[in-house]
C-alpha cells in the first residue's frame, strides 16, 4: 500500500518526458499534416490536399510497394532461419554459447556502420560481374534483404531459445512415445507452445523491416533513380530534398504511421489469439 502512495512520484517524470519527447510532437505533425508550413508558427491549413499529394506521388507508391515487398520476404527469411539455428542450438551442441554470442553480436552494430559495412563487402562480389548494387533494383533490394537477415537473425534467435528451453521436455517425449515424428512433433507441440515467442518475434522483425532508415540511406540511398528507396528515405528526401513539401512529407509520415501501426496491431491480435487457443 505505501508503494501504490507514492506511485504518481515516480510516474510523473516519466510521463512528463514521455509528453514532451513524443506525444506533444506527434498531436502536432499530425495537424501540420493538413498545413501548407515552413515552420511551425505560418502554417496555413489546407485540409487533405497534402495526402492527396502524397499518393500521387510515384517516388511514394514506389517506396511503399518496395517497403512491402522488403518486409514480406525479410520477415519470413529472419524467422525462418532464426528458429531453425535456434533448434540447433538447443540440442546440446559444444561450443553453443559462443554461436549464441556471435550469432548476437551483428544486432550491436550500428545502422550507417552496417550499411557502408554491407556496401562494401556486396560491391565487391557484384564488382566481379561488372555491377553493383546501384546497377538494377533488384541487387539493392536483395542486399538490404541480406544485410537485414544479418543483423537481426541472431536476435530472433535468442528469443526463440527462450522459449524452446520452456517447452516441457515430458510433452514432446510423449508425443514420440504416441508416434508422432520430428515434424509432426514440431508443428503439434513445439510451435504451439513457443508462440509468445513467436509474437514477439514477428512483432520486432516487421516492424524494424518496416522502419528500416539509416542502412537503407548508407546501402543504397535510394539508387538507382530512388528505386530501392524505402518509406522512411522516402520521407526523409521529402522533408529535406524539395523545397514546399514540407506538408506532403508530414502526411506522408503520418500515413506511414498508421500502416506501420495496423500492420503490427493486427499482427500481434492475431498471434496472441494462437497463444490463447493453445
Amino acid at each position: 500500500m505505501q508503494i501504490k502512495k507514492y506511485f504518481p512520484v515516480f510516474v510523473l517524470p516519466t510521463l512528463i518526458a514521455f509528453c514532451i519527447a513524443f506525444l506533444v510532437p506527434f498531436i502536432l505533425g499530425i495537424g501540420l499534416s493538413f498545413t501548407e508550413f515552413t515552420t511551425v508558427v505560418d502554417a496555413k491549413w489546407v485540409a487533405f490536399e497534402n495526402y492527396i499529394r502524397a499518393f500521387s506521388n510515384r517516388d511514394f507508391l514506389n517506396a511503399l510497394w518496395f517497403t512491402v515487398k522488403f518486409t514480406v520476404v525479410s520477415v519470413i527469411t529472419i524467422n525462418v532461419i532464426a528458429f531453425a539455428l535456434a533448434i540447433l542450438l538447443t540440442k546440446g551442441l559444444k561450443g553453443t554459447n559462443f554461436f549464441r554470442t556471435v550469432f548476437f553480436m551483428p544486432n550491436l552494430i550500428g545502422g550507417i556502420v552496417l550499411g557502408y559495412i554491407w556496401q562494401i563487402i556486396l560491391n565487391g562480389i557484384l564488382q566481379i560481374f561488372g555491377v553493383t548494387l546501384t546497377y538494377d533494383p533488384k541487387y539493392g533490394f536483395w542486399g538490404l534483404v541480406i544485410m537485414m537477415n544479418w543483423q537481426l537473425i541472431g536476435y530472433m534467435m535468442i528469443i526463440y531459445i527462450a522459449g524452446l528451453q520452456n517447452v516441457p521436455g515430458d510433452l514432446t517425449d510423449a508425443a514420440r512415445v504416441d508416434g508422432a515424428n520430428g515434424w509432426q512433433t514440431l508443428k503439434n507441440v513445439t510451435i504451439p507452445m513457443i508462440m509468445p515467442s513467436v509474437t514477439i518475434c514477428l512483432f520486432l522483425s516487421i516492424t524494424n523491416s518496416f522502419k528500416l532508415f539509416d542502412q537503407n540511406l548508407a546501402l543504397t540511398a535510394g539508387a538507382p533513380s530512388k528505386q530501392t528507396a524505402m518509406l522512411a528515405l522516402d520521407i526523409y528526401n521529402t522533408f529535406y530534398g524539395r523545397v514546399g513539401w514540407e506538408g506532403v512529407g508530414q502526411a506522408k509520415a503520418v500515413i506511414f504511421f498508421i500502416i506501420v501501426a495496423v500492420i503490427s496491431f493486427a499482427q500481434l491480435a492475431l498471434t496472441r489469439k494462437k497463444e490463447v487457443e493453445q
